[in-house]
């Protein structure tokens, strides 16, 4: 029987032993060779979680980072979440959206119930919805979070759609994260019609859990720029049409009610455009850039509801990610 890297069980099994002493006899103070440790194997001996994976590639000596990657709907956060918990992780935020306080149902951010106790970096961070953060910005506050993440001998999982963000972060100028950081990036996909079905979907979810309210507020605070800040969320300048008529008396409550009714269809339109603009940047992250993509196909899961759901989503999604990083973790 072979193994994640090829390797047969027996020879796996001697190399864990292998690992293991090699382990227990860091941290008892003593390195191979009866040399003193150096400042890089302390690094090691925090880095290394207590299972027994390691954070940091030992031939590289490049520190460990799992990206969960998917378009809108595909379940990247449940994924990033079910992998913090059986690893020890901590997740950081790459949807330019979730940044902003607010519009909690618009943007889809987790809720404390979903996070199930997982601590999130740079998720509704930013008090002024008006306030621009660049793709170098992220670039900056998330190096930071991956380092405390790591420091605190956790392993940091970056999950959110805007792949703008994440190129930015790994494919930096001068081309410093690649030589300090090893990358595992897991691309939880979708088929277009079943992933455009369930979009359809959760905008009609979003309506009856209060989208109409939500976007009421920021509009009668003044409306604004829909180019900067979290105004530039779907859902947000699709819903003016009707504010602008929704108080006046001369409007008959039918036209109102189709004017509505129009925009939630655009809401859906655009989450759809958008849906398809993050799959063609994460094609080409993979054909053109060269990214190891390890795609985790989700269908199946958004096919079925309830329990079913549940069950295909633990069999095989979570089942598929979980061989991964730990293969990736050793």
């Amino acid at each position: 029987m072979t193994t994640c890297n090829g390797s047969s069980t027996g020879n796996q099994k001697m190399n864990r032993r292998k690992a293991n002493m090699k382990f227990k006899t860091m941290n008892n103070g003593h390195s191979t060779g009866n040399q003193k440790m150096n400042k890089r194997k302390r690094r090691m001996a925090v880095n290394t979680i207590s299972n027994g994976r390691s954070t940091e590639n030992k031939k590289t000596n490049k520190r460990k980072v799992i990206f969960v990657m998917g378009a809108t709907a595909t379940g990247k956060s449940k994924l990033a979440i079910d992998l913090a918990i059986h690893f020890n992780g901590e997740i950081i935020n790459s949807d330019k959206i979730q940044l902003y306080k607010g519009l909690e149902i618009i943007t889809n951010k987790v809720t404390d119930e979903e996070a199930k106790g997982i601590r999130h970096h740079l998720l509704g961070t930013l008090d002024d919805p008006d306030q621009d953060f660049s793709a170098a910005d992220f670039r900056l506050r998330a190096t930071e979070a991956i380092e405390d993440i790591l420091n605190d001998g956790k392993v940091p999982i970056i999950a959110g759609g805007s792949n703008s963000y994440i190129e930015n972060l790994v494919e930096d100028e001068n081309g410093d994260f690649r030589r300090r950081f090893d990358c595992c990036f897991i691309w939880v996909d979708v088929s277009p019609i079943v992933l455009h079905n369930r979009a359809r979907e959760r905008v009609d979810q979003m309506v009856a859990a209060g989208l109409v309210d939500e976007v009421r507020g920021m509009f009668r605070d003044g409306g604004g720029d829909y180019t900067r800040g979290i105004r530039r969320a779907i859902g947000v300048p699709e819903m003016e049409a009707y504010f602008t008529v929704e108080d006046d008396e001369n409007v008959k409550e039918a036209t109102k009610g189709k004017i509505l009714a129009n925009c939630i269809d655009e809401i859906k339109e655009n989450t759809l455009k958008l849906i398809d603009s993050q799959l063609g940047k994460i094609r080409r992250l993979k054909i053109e850039l060269g990214w190891k993509l390890k795609r985790v196909d989700a269908t199946v899961v958004h096919e079925k509801s309830g329990q079913d759901a549940e069950i295909a989503w633990e069999h095989g999604v979570l089942k598929e990610s979980l061989d991964i990083v730990k293969c990736y973790l050793k």
